[in-house]
């Protein structure tokens, strides 16, 4: 069990990385917490994907509310101006209102999301599904710098190459978002050292925030991927919480740092 109050978050310096799974049936109890830019946002996806987003970024409403003591319908959500240009839309989130220092980040693939909380640090949160018929040599020099192209390009095995592939991308995704540039940076310019057990210190030298972000990687079970990212002066434990569980439990994700 572990406290989910905002008080908690802060004393502890803790990072609390809720897991859920959306349905695809339509729940208008739930549909009614979000705001109207995002019931627009949901209407615009097609089935599926759009009841799936809803879900997920109700359950965002229910959590934040829940560290904040207050009804989810009395949040306001928005973002941060992102720190390379003035478009709000790939801004990091916050919280509107009530005023908290509270820092939350979603990822979401398919029907699955990640939602990291924390207090008063800046986090970022990456989640992708790995897909078995996917070739993965179409996209590698998109994202991945020339030395972790060596480092794929060596290793024989099969298994072994998904691994760094997804590794490379969600650890990527984490530092971006954390740093509230998103998908406009150039991932190639990252490097994050997939073929080393995780946490790994990340150079982002692009980086309007903190030049080196901490890194964790999620153990989120076979052929899902997920990684952390938050500032090297954490401290706190990172808990991966399992909300369909009874009561509400938490898995500790190592700390460390392997560079």
């Amino acid at each position: 069990m572990h406290d989910a109050s905002y008080r908690s978050l802060r004393e502890t310096d803790a990072v609390h990385v809720w897991r859920g799974e959306s349905p695809d049936h339509d729940d208008p109890t739930l549909f009614a917490l979000l705001s109207a830019d995002e019931r627009a946002a949901a209407a615009r996806r097609p089935a599926p994907v759009g009841t799936r987003y809803a879900h997920a970024h109700a359950a965002v409403r229910q959590i934040i509310a829940g560290y904040l003591d207050t009804d989810p319908r009395r949040l306001r959500l928005g973002r941060r101006p992102c720190p390379r240009c003035p478009n709000p839309a790939h801004g990091r989130p916050c919280v509107v209102f009530p005023h908290t220092g509270l820092d939350f980040n979603l990822s979401r693939s398919g029907a699955h999301w990640l939602l990291a909380v924390t207090a008063e640090r800046p986090i970022g949160v990456d989640l992708e599904l790995a897909r078995p018929d996917a070739d993965l040599w179409l996209t590698t020099s998109a994202f991945m710098s020339p030395a972790e192209l060596r480092q794929l390009t060596d290793l024989q095995d099969a298994a072994a190459r998904v691994g760094v592939y997804y590794r490379a991308w969600t650890r990527k995704e984490a530092v971006v978002k954390a740093d509230g540039v998103g998908v406009v940076e150039d991932l190639r310019t990252l490097d994050v050292a997939p073929h080393l057990p995780a946490p790994v210190s990340v150079r982002h030298r692009a980086s309007r925030g903190p030049r080196r972000w901490l890194v964790h990687d999620l153990p989120l079970g076979p052929d899902a991927y997920g990684a952390l990212a938050r500032e090297p002066g954490s401290r706190g434990p990172v808990l991966l919480v399992d909300p369909a569980a009874r009561g509400v439990t938490a898995v500790p994700v190592p700390s460390g740092t392997s560079r």
